[in-house]
């Protein structure tokens, strides 16, 4: 099979959601494959390594790096073997800017090192553990290490007048952790940086050894406020992995439950934009809606955020005749509520003054940047997975894309609105077309398998891949977050704007610290 006009022998991957593709390639051929892909002006989804040494690979089988990637066929995973001692890899940042801190990641928890002169600063280490210890390496030893303090290599501004304003990484509240160096100017950005990393927690290194059942309890709390969107995912890899096709009526009851998903967090985003331009009247009503939302949750499903929900076969809840009406009820009552509190957000001066041009990323910037998900539908980027490739129920319900171009504050609270509305619609068609049936049924798995699962979470596009041992339980589970692509667009978004207006535009981008923090 052919991707792009390049000659490379992919195989298949039967039994996925998507159409899924994969190859084992030289370094010729994975840095041609990947010039490609920019030209095409397609995405990198995810990038990863992962040790191979006494798997079966072959003698003098070493590491390997992983990448995948969106082609209008689907998509496509390149694996390009690396050496047992001292593995390197080309670097793949000059192609796709936001490779270079998964480069980053990849080099503090396997050691294999992207060539060339580009960014060599550790990611997730911290100092928490000795520069020679990699926690993703198969002869690794579960170890505690003492915390040391660190001296990280910010990027220095010179100048006369610039200063420097550390952030974090403890805030004054409960946000979790995260350090922003600012360079400015009196008031004005020049320059900021992040320093994340702050909530790893060992999760992939947890994966080994589980059952794919006892995986999904794991996968569904990676970053917490997208639990179905990463169960779907990982679900999909396990049902791949084990040939298995859930029933027709949990399909529609897990696209249900992540639409909830999708509106609790647009509530909860736009109360909170609201406060931070001085409007808490905006925070107190949709932290009320949200509230609605997740009682019901808890009433219908046993749990606020419908935590466990999603399962390897299908699902753990059903919805009966009631609950849908409640549901309808619900949305009804929401619909009308917004269309109110929209009016208020668009009239209001103060707000509209702080929102617009405020932390601007541009199409082409976005473009550059690989921007994805709801930041990137702000800023022009045409791409909804949930659209682009469908997997069912969303190819018979047939969601619309919103996109603004804008790319600022404003934009982003449009598309949340926009967002809202469509998923109030998508809800009540899945309670008008709900199959009956079964909800769930039986899951196996096999050994020496692997299996993707890709899902539109309400930030972005989350995958999973999944990989068992010989005896069927998993060898490697990597879970990927869009807030991976969207970090590096916040730095950018925020020059030229002004020290006061960064918790906005923070906000309006809300990314996850934990979801890319494995």
């Amino acid at each position: 099979m052919r991707f792009l006009n390049q000659a490379i022998d992919f195989e298949p991957l039967p039994g996925h959601a998507v159409t899924t593709c994969a190859a084992r390639v030289g370094r010729g051929e994975w840095l041609a494959f990947c010039s490609a892909v920019k030209e095409a002006k397609r995405r990198l989804v995810a990038l990863w390594g992962s040790d191979e040494r006494g798997q079966g690979a072959g003698d003098g089988a070493g590491f390997a790096l992983h990448a995948a990637f969106d082609l209008p066929e689907g998509l496509v995973c390149l694996t390009l073997p690396l050496a047992a001692e001292n593995p390197s890899f080309p670097d793949l940042a000059p192609i796709f800017p936001a490779a270079n801190r998964m480069q980053r990641a990849v080099m503090d928890t396997i050691g294999a090192t992207p060539e060339g002169d580009g960014d060599r600063r550790p990611w997730l280490r911290h100092a928490n553990w000795p520069v020679d210890y990699r926690p993703l390496r198969g002869d690794a030893e579960d170890t505690r290490f003492e915390t040391q303090n660190e001296d990280y290599p910010f990027v220095r501004v010179e100048g006369e007048g610039v200063h420097e304003i550390a952030v974090g990484p403890i805030h004054a509240g409960i946000i979790e952790p995260g350090h922003f160096r600012f360079s400015v100017t009196g008031e004005s950005v020049l320059r900021l940086e992040q320093r994340l990393g702050w909530k790893h927690k060992g999760i992939e290194r947890r994966f080994h050894g589980m059952s794919l059942t006892d995986g999904a309890r794991l996968a569904g709390r990676v970053s917490g406020d997208s639990t179905v969107a990463y169960a779907w995912a990982y679900c999909q890899a396990a049902e791949a992995i084990g040939a298995v096709t859930p029933p027709a009526r949990a399909l529609y009851l897990r696209a249900l439950l992540l639409e909830r998903e999708r509106v609790i967090n647009h509530l909860g985003d736009l109360g909170y934009l609201g406060n931070d331009v001085a409007l808490p009247f905006g925070l107190m009503q949709f932290m009320r809606l949200k509230e609605d939302w997740v009682r019901l949750n808890a009433r219908l499903f046993g749990h606020r955020f419908t935590m466990d929900s999603v399962v390897p076969g299908g699902v753990s809840v059903d919805l009966d005749d009631d609950g849908s009406r409640a549901i309808l009820a619900q949305g009804d009552a929401l619909e009308s509520e917004l269309c109110t509190l929209k009016g208020i957000y668009d009239e209001h001066a103060g707000l509209q003054d702080r929102f617009l041009t405020t932390g601007r990323i541009t199409p082409e910037l976005a473009e550059t940047l690989g921007v994805i998900g709801l930041a990137g539908r702000a800023s022009g980027q045409s791409w909804d997975l949930r659209c682009n490739h469908s997997c069912a129920p969303y190819d018979r319900l047939q969601p619309r894309i919103h996109v603004d171009h804008n790319g600022d504050v404003a934009a982003r609270a449009l598309v949340r609105f926009a967002e809202i509305n469509e998923s109030l619609g998508l809800l009540r068609a899945i309670l008008r077309d709900m199959p009956p049936g079964e909800t769930s049924c039986e899951m196996h798995s096999e050994a020496n398998k692997r299996g993707f699962g890709w899902i539109e979470g309400w930030r972005g596009d989350i995958l999973a891949a999944l990989e068992t041992g010989g005896d069927g339980k998993i060898r490697r589970c990597h879970c990927h977050d869009p807030s991976w692509q969207n970090w590096p667009a916040l730095e950018h978004a925020v020059i030229d704007n002004i020290v006061p207006d960064f918790p906005l535009i923070n906000k309006s981008f809300n990314l996850s610290y934990a979801g890319p923090d494995l």
